[in-house]
């Protein structure tokens, strides 16, 4: 008998899933119990709040893990990854910030957390599975697990999965894969199930609802310094070079009197040996435009590139169309990266992620790129 939804086995096999509070991962639940698993349902607390101004859900999402289990008659129970998430996740999320980068913590914490730590703890439990209510799709052939888009597009998480090896996906399965968010919900609210129209969670957990440049000012000790227009005049100050990313318009407060007619400002680079934040007005600026990128050592699904130097398509930020582009892998394992055409606010710390098509082959995070036009400085702009 195959096994559904990208598992590694059959039922009725011991399946221990993910919950989050949320409905994506109640119907991975559903779905698992109606197809014959013995499932039992794991809770993540990865942060706990140290000052009064959290807002992150932890105890209301505990609240309606619990309130799952009983509708399903499934056992959850709770456990706290705070310690390994701030060690794995978090000092590297902060140090990321503190080079002028801007990182993405939710790929690093499906590698090291959901797919890491869980993982282990999970087959301590005597799970023979794991899944997670990811939009995604495996496909076993050969001897190894494939990553594949899933047939929501719009909902389509392989970009954050893109780090994890085959002997993190050997034992996982993604049931959603099929579906659509609607269709989920759908079947949620047929189900019974208490969050069935729960609103979906959005930007990064341990922040919660406050501000951004409020919670980052708790960790880092930001200078304020000059907002340099292309030409080096000073237009604005800034309040700390963490608290920008390239392609950034809200929050600049260039006043009148600098520019050209009304066109908005965006930010398009950050020298931080100076403290100077770069600025354009112009959605499309020439200077907020890169042809290629210099990654970091990249990580592939299959172990391995596909060659030394191939073509595929690859996303340099999430919900992004994948544009065509040329990829050579160097000896340390680094990637350098050609676009057939330009693509807007590549940033470093962020990831380039390859396809070829439905398939995710891996991906870097992003160290360099290659601006389409050089800043009048003497130093790298995107850099």
């Amino acid at each position: 008998m195959d096994a559904p939804f990208g598992l590694p086995l059959p039922p009725p096999a011991r399946v221990v899933v993910g919950l989050s509070g949320g409905v994506d991962s109640a119907v991975t639940a559903l779905l698992l119990q109606r197809a014959g698993y013995d499932v039992l349902g794991l809770f993540m607390k990865n942060w706990e709040d140290d000052d009064q101004f959290g807002n992150c859900p932890a105890e209301a999402d505990i609240a309606d893990v619990q309130a799952i289990g009983a509708c399903l008659d499934i056992p959850v129970q709770v456990v706290n990854f705070a310690a390994e998430y701030r060690e794995q996740v978090f000092a590297h999320f902060l140090a990321e910030y503190r080079r002028g980068r801007t990182p993405n913590p939710d790929v690093l914490c499906n590698r090291q957390i959901k797919f890491g730590v869980f993982q282990q703890h999970a087959q301590a439990l005597g799970a023979q599975a794991i899944a997670t209510g990811h939009y995604a799709a495996l496909r076993r052939s050969g001897g190894q697990v494939h990553l594949l888009c899933p047939a929501d597009r719009d909902k389509d998480q392989t970009y954050f999965l893109h780090a994890l090896t085959q002997a993190q996906l050997a034992p996982a399965g993604m049931p959603l894969t099929g579906f659509t968010k609607g269709e989920v919900r759908a079947l949620a609210a047929q189900a019974g199930l208490p969050v069935a129209q729960k609103k979906d969670s959005t930007g990064i957990c341990f922040i919660g609802e406050r501000p951004f440049r409020e919670f980052l000012s708790r960790y880092l000790v930001a200078e304020p310094g000059d907002m340099l227009d292309p030409d080096g005049r000073i237009v604005g100050r800034h309040i700390g070079l963490p608290y920008y990313t390239l392609g950034q318009r809200q929050g600049l407060g260039i006043g009148g009197g600098h520019g050209a007619g009304n066109a908005p400002w965006y930010a398009a680079g950050k020298d931080a040996a100076r403290n100077t934040l770069r600025v354009v007005q112009g959605h499309d600026h020439p200077l907020l435009m890169s042809d290629g990128l210099l990654s970091e050592a990249a990580t592939w699904i299959a172990g391995n590139p596909p060659q030394a130097r191939f073509s595929c398509t690859a996303k340099t930020r999430y919900r992004q169309t994948a544009e065509t582009c040329e990829v050579e892998v160097l000896d340390d394992g680094r990637c350098r990266v050609q676009f057939d055409r330009p693509q807007r606010a590549v940033t470093p710390g962020q990831s380039v992620v390859f396809y070829r098509d439905d398939e995710c082959l891996g991906g870097a995070v992003i160290d360099t790129t290659a601006p389409v036009v050089a800043a009048p400085s003497d130093r790298p702009l995107h850099a």
